[in-house]
């Protein structure tokens, strides 16, 4: 801007001198009553150039009028753009609210036995490594959660507590090497136990003359103390028969989800 007015000041000074004079003989008109022909004649000569100052500066006043329209139609915007992303997230957070809501009344419709005393609990970490597959709960001694409790959702057999700290407790899942569960297929009552395979279970022992079809339902057979009888574990997938032996080998996949795990159940026996 400054660059300009020295570039032109010449100019800028001219015009506003001519510009100044006119103003000054504008002004000594309106106080005659009569204007000589000269004077007329001077009037219809600057007319185009008041049109022009006064075109000028009207057109210089509406695009002031207008810049300060789009400052406030943004600014406008950047609310709305900020209540918009407020929104979104308390939308987001009352679709997690539903979502847990769901998990929590699937939970409440299972019915343990009587002398079962049902504890819920919610995860808190889980192990990211290939050696054990575990979750930490965030519950334990402090809320009567002791080493051997089954731990199951609506859908099945989660796995059984191994540690226990005062307010939380480690849990070995049901597809773990390390994890065995008595079981039975359930439509024809065929015994056998359950083992965890990393990712999901075989049923061991089961004689080769039982009839056993793919989709049958394994669920606990209720001994050994940990699982009451009766919780599903997982459905046949794969049958391997071999050609000498007594048993067959039988693939299972689980009923649960453990990828989509979040609240479980800790099951006590009241006696205990």
């Amino acid at each position: 801007m400054l660059e300009f007015i020295k570039k032109h000041q010449s100019t800028i000074l001219f015009i506003s001198l001519v510009t100044g004079a006119l103003l000054l003989y504008s002004n000594s008109l309106r106080q005659k009553q009569h204007t000589t022909l000269f004077e007329r004649g001077i009037l219809q000569l600057t007319r185009p150039l008041y049109g022009t100052i006064d075109t000028t500066s009207r057109n210089i006043a509406n695009i002031w009028h207008d810049y300060i329209d789009l400052t406030t139609v943004r600014q406008h915007n950047i609310k709305l753009q900020e209540q918009m992303r407020l929104l979104r997230r308390q939308l987001l957070e009352l679709q997690e609210v539903a979502q847990e809501n769901i998990r929590l009344r699937t939970l409440l419709h299972f019915q343990p036995e009587p002398q079962q005393h049902e504890i819920p609990a919610r995860i808190i970490a889980v192990d990211a490594t290939n050696w054990f597959r575990t979750i930490t709960i965030n519950k334990g001694t402090d809320d009567n959660v002791h080493n051997g409790l089954p731990v199951i959702v609506a859908e099945g057999v989660v796995g059984r507590t191994i540690k226990c700290s005062a307010t939380s407790s480690r849990v070995l899942l049901v597809i773990d090497a390390a994890s065995e569960v008595a079981a039975l297929i359930q439509h024809n009552r065929t015994r056998g136990i359950a083992r965890g395979r990393g990712t999901n279970l075989t049923f061991d022992y089961a004689l080769r003359n039982k009839d056993v079809q793919i989709g049958d339902m394994v669920i606990t057979a209720g001994t050994g103390g940990v699982f009451p009888k009766g919780i599903p574990i997982g459905t046949i997938s794969s049958i391997n028969k071999l050609d000498y032996g007594l048993f067959q080998t039988l693939e299972l996949t689980s009923c649960v989800d453990f990828s989509r795990l979040e609240e479980v159940l800790v099951i006590q026996n009241e006696q205990q």
